[in-house]
């Protein structure tokens, strides 16, 4: 994979620290940082998205839930992170920390894992250096919503209720981590976008567990494009009109999904797909995301969307101004 072109030091206090709810503003009152091409970024709140956009333009959402996918114990906790087709998870061992967690390098192929209520993981093997193949002795999901909590990292300051991590188009349950770029959304923006003729479609993409501590690529995700998502993507495309994802999962499952010819169609799975300059898109004109670490394998996908210049100047503007980083932070909306 290629090496991410953008390199930058982000300051500790740049990381959103708690919801903005708790900083006394509503969700879609984050602030927004557009980009066009060769254009200076320029200045908004997300609430202003309907006015950025024009009709028949179309934004294609992640429906995908979160989990409260963390399971405490004495020392350690246990990230479940991907369902595989056969009933195992893989998950991520963590070494319980004062603030949060930090990568466990221990575990055998073999080991059993008392859980909360009785529960038994058993570690089958290991899938990456980091995450394990694994059983547990009962429903995973139904174990979660009793035992679990939402995964958090030590640059969040305190718990947060498992509605903190959800959009408000989080239908199928799945997702190890919020679909964050979508959090901004509340049900009065979605009623003003759709009142300008702007277009709302849904894919599904289960996010597994992230990085923080290292950069990695991105393993195999499950996903779905619905049919009907593929038209309108396609006849958006067809009019002139903006295919704008919201977030780095939906343009992974629509990149999945587009043929040679940037076409769309109905297609359900798992993805390995990584966007990269070299790669470039296809089926997407704009994005909708969070802004992301240094190094992060996603800016590899808004470099192919943005261009190297100016995702660099969009960042070098972000980072001037204060803008907030992490899944409880700022916006960033890409178009070409």
């Amino acid at each position: 994979m290629t090496a991410p072109p953008l390199d930058f030091v982000l300051p500790p206090g740049l990381s959103a620290q708690e919801p903005p709810e708790v900083r006394g503003h509503s969700r879609d009152d984050v602030r927004l940082l557009v980009s066009r091409g060769d254009l200076a970024p320029s200045h908004h709140r997300f609430a202003d998205l309907p006015g950025l956009l024009g009709p028949g333009d179309l934004i294609v959402v992640n429906n995908s839930a979160t989990l409260p996918a963390a399971v405490r114990l004495d020392r350690l906790a246990v990230h479940f992170s991907t369902a595989r087709e056969d009933g195992t998870w893989l998950v991520e061992l963590r070494r319980r920390t004062a603030k949060a967690s930090e990568p466990y390098g221990g575990g055998e192929p073999g080991e059993w894992l008392p859980l909360p209520g009785r529960a038994t993981l058993r570690l089958l093997g290991r899938e990456t250096p980091r995450l394990w193949r694994a059983r547990l002795d009962r429903d995973v999901e139904t174990y979660l919503r009793a035992y679990g909590v939402p995964i958090r990292y030590s640059y969040v300051a305190g718990e947060w209720p498992i509605e903190a991590y959800q959009t408000v188009f989080a239908t199928v349950p799945g997702s190890a981590e919020m679909p964050s770029a979508a959090r901004p959304f509340t049900e009065g923006l979605v009623t003003a976008l759709v009142s300008r003729g702007i277009g709302i479609a849904p894919i599904t993409l289960h996010t597994g567990v992230a990085s923080p501590e290292k950069d990695e690529p991105p393993y195999a995700e499950r996903y779905e494009v619905p049919a009907a998502t593929a038209r309108l993507v396609n006849l958006a495309r067809e009019s002139g009109n903006q295919v704008v994802a919201a977030g780095t999962t939906v343009v992974r499952a629509l990149e999945t999904a587009a043929g040679a010819d940037g076409r769309v169609g109905a297609a359900a799975g798992w993805t390995r797909h990584v966007v990269t300059p070299e790669s470039g898109v296809r089926a997407v004109t704009g994005l909708l995301t969070g802004l992301h670490e240094p190094r992060s394998s996603h800016l590899l996908m808004l470099t192919a969307i943005a261009g190297e210049a100016a995702l660099a100047r969009a960042y070098e503007e972000a980072l001037r101004e204060g803008y907030l980083w992490h899944e409880f932070g700022d916006t960033h909306l890409i178009l070409k």
